[in-house]
């Protein structure tokens, strides 16, 4: 007899470092939609590892809207800030492998050596500058306890990486051209979102990915942690980007975009889905 296929299992993902905005709101829903149309279900992950930045208040904000926005998940939520742990096992598995090295140039440093500006957008981690990587065959430091470096997965230069997006189809970036050594963990000993993305996606048997397609390239970075840490893949779907009237992707500094904004205006849940 053969295996059954595996059940859909599908997550949000929001990070609760402000109020979750119309864009949120269609990938949520498409996320939703593509785990019923598959007869599958959702897991809520609280994204909540920037400390500095998130607060308690977003959190019960978050799944206050997502409520009121009619999506469901199965309980309880799941807490990034709870599972430290596991992201450190996964750094120790990379850093015994030889995948990564400590890295003392800052975003800064990154951007003065390829001649971009100082302000260019935070989501888009610019290409590491091959010059700054130490010589492969020189000895790794042991890790630290807390980590105060940072430290970057050395990327295979020339590879390319292949995915087969659900919306968008086959998905091509050579490693090295097209993104450079990223980060895994930060000085300020935190996972960075590839690292604790992957652990918890391959933890939680997530099937596949429903998010913006601004988060698209880092796919690229995340199949080599998955490759490295000898997990599976799941399928990913990158959603098209809302805009504001300018042209410009939403983010959480449209606060009258924001889903509770909209709703204290009288415009229901319906009323949202309806323009999408």
């Amino acid at each position: 007899m053969a295996n059954p296929l595996p059940v859909y299992r599908g997550r949000l993902a929001p990070s609760p470092t402000g109020l979750l905005h119309l864009g949120h709101a269609k990938t949520f829903w498409t996320a939703q939609a593509r785990a019923q149309a598959a007869g599958g279900h959702l897991l809520l992950r609280n994204d909540d590892l920037d400390a500095g930045r998130c607060r308690p208040e977003f959190v019960a904000a978050m799944t206050e809207d997502l409520a009121w926005l009619g999506l469901h998940w199965v309980e309880p939520m799941i807490t990034q800030s709870h599972r430290r742990s596991l992201y450190r096992a996964a750094l120790v598995q990379l850093h015994a492998g030889g995948f990564i090295y400590p890295c003392t140039r800052s975003r800064r440093d990154v951007l003065a050596a390829i001649s971009a500006p100082h302000d260019t957008d935070e989501t888009d981690e610019p290409v590491f500058p091959p010059e700054f990587r130490p010589a492969a065959p020189t000895p790794r430091p042991p890790l630290t306890d807390p980590v105060t470096t940072n430290w970057r997965f050395r990327v295979p230069d020339g590879e390319e990486l292949i995915f087969t997006d659900g919306r968008r189809g086959e998905q091509r970036a050579s490693a090295g051209r097209d993104f450079g050594d990223f980060l895994v963990w930060r000085k300020d000993d935190l996972p960075s979102y590839q690292l604790a993305c992957v652990v918890d996606d391959a933890a939680l048997n997530i099937t596949e990915v429903v998010r913006g397609e601004d988060l698209s390239q880092s796919t690229f970075r995340q199949l080599l942690i998955y490759r490295a840490l000898n997990y599976r893949a799941p399928a990913f779907y990158h959603c098209p980007l809302l805009t504001d009237e300018r042209g410009v992707r939403l983010a959480k500094r449209h606060d009258a975009l924001a889903l509770r904004t909209l709703r204290a205006a009288g415009h229901t849940a319906a009323d949202l889905r309806a323009n999408w």
